[in-house]
């Protein structure tokens, strides 16, 4: 067993492909479970009266509903950004773990959300921060996901990751003999 997740773990690409793997599994779990206890567009199940709660909520289009109704178009997106990431890993330092993470979440994000759209036509968001007014009404950030936390987490990691690199003091180089 332990040959067998060294083997695994042996390259950055692996690696980032488990992260992957573990997001994707993460997500489609979390909302299978939400697809089987709660109603589509009319369940919800409150968790702190008031603050959270969750729901069962259809998203054809990207974060905050924008391009709504545009899944198969997204879907196309979602491919192109995953061929666009592997192929350009080279740019980004995947050699350490904290870029590897960052990868695998943003991978394993665009995996799960693209599973969806694939297979039940929308983005099953489930995860809902609201603020519950005097009247009733209900001020709420748009529902979510596991695919959408670990992609915002990744992409995060990066510009923490690109602005600690900038900020590290570059070699003085010497001028060539001439």
């Amino acid at each position: 067993m332990v040959n067998l997740l060294n083997s695994v773990l042996k390259t950055p690409n692996r690696r980032i492909a488990l992260i992957a793997g573990i997001v994707t599994i993460l997500d489609q779990l979390t909302k299978e479970i939400v697809r089987h206890c709660l109603e589509y567009a009319s369940g919800e199940k409150v968790i702190i009266p008031g603050f959270f709660k969750f729901v069962h909520w259809g998203n054809t289009g990207a974060a905050w509903s924008l391009f709504r109704d545009n899944n198969l178009l997204l879907a196309v997106v979602a491919i192109i950004a995953l061929g666009i990431l592997y192929v350009t890993r080279h740019h980004f330092d995947v050699r350490t773990p904290s870029s590897q993470l960052a990868f695998g979440l943003i991978c394993g994000g665009i995996i799960g959300n693209l599973i969806d759209r694939l297979h039940v036509h929308y983005v099953i968001d489930f995860l809902y921060f609201y603020v519950q007014q005097r009247g009733g009404a209900e001020i709420g950030f748009p529902a979510f996901n596991v695919a959408d936390s670990a992609i915002c987490t990744g992409v995060g990691l990066i510009f923490l990751l690109t602005l600690k690199s900038e900020r590290k003091p570059k070699p003085v180089e010497s001028a060539p003999a001439k």
